[in-house]
């Protein structure tokens, strides 16, 4: 008789005390790793400095690692170490991507020019790929073994304790979520460095790194508390070399008299029992059918890659609170923890009141199809994005907008347009030219050469008797990260200072000042005459995303607050809010809810019951395949416009959803339990034998399944 497990913890209310190290260890490390990755590729971006194909590119690497050593933990754990120890052994390493990560982004470790570029850019790109790998060893080597872990607590007589137990797991995953896709923007949006004032990337990766440790530390303290099962073999590498045995046997006789078999698995009887070979038949039969799932993972993945950097272009004012471009991933996490109880309470109830057949095949299918149109919708908002950009100059064309500093009328024309300039006046577009024209005020006429694709102002000024024009070159591009470029021409008639949280430096008379980025908001300016001493305060509201040139005019007026500055617009603020994003993270999300999860308990539901964790490396697998998917579609449709490449993924993604739709039309529904009972029958002694193994193993794996049972629909989020 099998003796009962025994829990070595100290039980509260009926639970182990060991699960309260567990679920906040869980806690930290899906803080650390869900902080760190919200502001990633933004890091890639704006630190790095590279593009948006390339960033993307990192991005999604780095996700298919991590959804590809999983399954490198279950062996490790299950052949060698065991669950305790390689969880250990992995969040060394986890910790220690994260330090160096951090270490990675600290701006003034290489700047010794102090000139806020960083000297050796490569030393900061080869600590970031150091630090991202060894994140993508410990993350995914770890989570296939912490639910399980936390499964082996319970005692058999606990399944009632059991089930909420992965609740509060689940729970304490989408609190880490949510909590850290809040936080780390926050914290990456501050100034930090020691020479120069960057956005603080050292603290947005830091206090995940910083949680990473504490995540260690507490799984270490409940050392003494836990229930240690020792490695009993993997039953991935088992089905494996079944698997290959049946391949090799197969093509070893393809040319002799052996007879024909009803399927190429049962080449493997020769070295494996029937009960087995079944079982791989199961699940293979499974996995053919995830063969098009990674599709729908290449779309929903983008959510922190080209949705992120798509958010950087509009505008994040909700009124009471400001959101930047990195916190809109929120609500993903907000949307699932609302939406899985309304599908299972009300839509699904609902569903079947009517007698429709929505079987678990159909619900993906749905799910497929949502994630298409959300792609759609993010194409849509895209082109309103690309409506409310200024028009740049091409390599051939140049631009140039002109300004009237003169205390009087301008009239003249500069190629063909004709200028009509009152005082401290701007033309209220940009003119476009091919380099050169001649250019005519008041009467005398200049010769004007612009570089060929530059954008300029021209600020017109008295020059003794006729008027003259200064030639400035303008930003060519979007501020970045939403910011607001300003810079200030002087117009005064003597050296000016102009500080605020960026430093102008001085001025000089008829001189423009350099570009200097500004954040959001009310932005205070204090104007310091350094002939007179005398100083005074300039507010401006800015939005995103905008750049203005202040005129400071002669007849500028030194009161506690300055009085004639004028505002040129340059670049209209990002016109489109962020809230037009939320339809495509709904269709996504609720996409999610319907695959994910149905995805889940079907496979649960069809796998032979030693093989579910075969199964979940299967489907974390196809997880790892879609991110790469996307580097392939990424790379090879150099597409000019991003709203037809997100119409390119959902045009796959339906395409995909049709021939996924024609397998589960084909697919019978299977009964694993009837079908491993077939081979119980009395004739064959070894056969019974074998499967009095099985419900023994059975038996003594309960915990486990029962916990992959409840965990399945926790998986993709770990």
């Amino acid at each position: 008789m099998t003796e009962k497990k025994k829990s070595k913890s100290v039980t509260i209310c009926g639970y182990p005390l060991s699960i309260f190290f567990i679920v906040v260890n869980e806690f930290c490390e899906r803080f650390s790793y869900y902080g760190m990755r919200a502001v990633l590729v933004l890091y890639f971006k704006f630190f790095l400095k590279w593009d948006d194909d390339f960033a993307t590119t990192i991005y999604h690497t780095f996700v298919a690692l991590c959804y590809l050593t999983p399954i490198l933990g279950a062996v490790i754990a299950d052949s060698w170490l065991g669950k305790f120890k390689t969880i250990i052994y992995l969040s060394i390493v986890y910790a220690a991507g994260q330090i160096v990560l951090a270490v990675s982004a600290i701006h003034d470790i290489t700047d010794n020019d102090r000139d806020g570029v960083p000297d050796n850019m490569t030393f900061h790109v080869a600590l970031s790929m150091v630090g991202l790998i060894l994140i993508a060893l410990g993350t995914g080597g770890i989570k296939p073994c912490v639910a399980a872990f936390g499964g082996d607590q319970f005692t058999e007589d606990q399944e009632k304790q059991r089930s909420t137990f992965f609740s509060i797991f689940y729970l304490s995953i989408n609190a880490g979520s949510l909590l850290s896709t809040i936080i780390t923007p926050i914290f990456r949006a501050q100034k930090c460095g020691i020479y120069t004032k960057q956005q603080c990337y050292p603290l947005a990766f830091g206090v995940p790194a910083a949680l990473m440790v504490v995540a260690l530390i507490v799984f270490i303290v409940g050392s003494g508390m836990y229930n240690k099962t020792a490695p009993q073999g993997n039953i991935l590498v088992k089905v494996c070399k079944c698997v290959g045995f049946a391949i090799k046997n197969r093509y070893r006789h393809r040319a002799s008299s052996y007879p024909k078999r009803e399927h190429w698995m049962d080449w493997a009887e020769e070295k494996y029992d029937k009960l087995l070979i079944a079982q791989v038949k199961m699940v293979l039969k499974v996995l053919f059918l995830y063969i098009p799932l990674p599709m729908f993972w290449a779309l929903f993945d983008q959510q922190g890659s080209r949705w992120t950097l798509q958010a950087i272009t509009m505008n994040g004012d909700f009124g009471v609170f400001v959101v930047q471009p990195d916190q809109m991933q929120t609500v993903n996490p907000i949307l699932i923890l609302v939406l899985v109880p309304i599908m299972d309470s009300v839509v699904y109830p609902l569903i079947a009141k009517c007698n429709l057949n929505f079987s678990p095949l159909k619900r993906m299918t749905v799910g497929m199809f949502l994630a298409a149109l959300a792609f759609v919708a993010a194409a849509l908002v895209q082109i309103q994005i690309d409506a409310s950009l200024p028009i740049f100059p091409t390599s051939t064309i140049s631009q140039a907008k002109f300004i009237n500093m003169m205390n009087e009328n301008v009239e003249g024309t500069a190629g063909e347009f004709e200028l009509g300039l009152e005082p401290y006046k701007a033309t209220p577009n940009y003119l476009e030219f091919s380099n050169s024209f001649p250019l005519t005020l008041n009467g005398t006429t200049y010769p004007t050469s612009l570089a060929a694709g530059s954008r300029n102002t021209l600020v017109i000024i008295k020059d003794g008797v006729s008027p003259r024009a200064i030639q400035f070159s303008d930003v060519t591009a979007k501020p970045d990260e939403g910011k607001n470029a300003i810079r200030f021409f002087n117009g005064f008639g003597s050296p000016l200072n102009i500080t605020s949280s960026a430093e102008y430096g001085d001025i000089g008379a008829n001189n423009m000042s350099k570009y200097r980025n500004e954040q959001y908001g009310k932005v205070q300016f204090t104007i310091l005459n350094e002939m007179t001493m005398a100083n005074c305060i300039y507010e401006q509201t800015l939005d995103f995303g905008s750049s203005y040139t202040l005129l400071i005019p002669p007849t500028l007026q030194f009161e506690p607050m300055c009085e004639g500055i004028v505002p040129i617009l340059d670049i209209a603020p990002n016109s489109v809010h962020m809230a037009w994003l939320i339809p495509q993270y709904f269709l996504i999300t609720a996409g999610e809810v319907v695959f994910s999860v149905t995805g889940l308990e079907f496979s649960y539901s069809q796998a032979p019951s030693n093989m579910k964790a075969v199964l979940q490396a299967g489907w974390l697998l196809t997880v790892a395949v879609g991110n790469i998917i996307v580097l392939i579609v990424a790379e090879a449709a150099t597409l000019p416009d991003q709203w037809a490449e997100y119409i390119l993924f959902a045009s796959l993604l339906v395409l995909v959803c049709i021939i996924f739709a024609v397998m589960a039309y084909f697919y019978s529904y299977i009964d694993p339990a009837k079908i491993e009972a077939q081979f119980a029958e009395p004739d064959d002694e070894k056969k019974r034998r074998s499967l009095e193994m099985g419900r023994k193993d059975s038996i003594e794996h309960r915990d486990d399944k029962r916990r992959l049972s409840e965990s399945n629909a926790i998986q993709t989020k770990m």
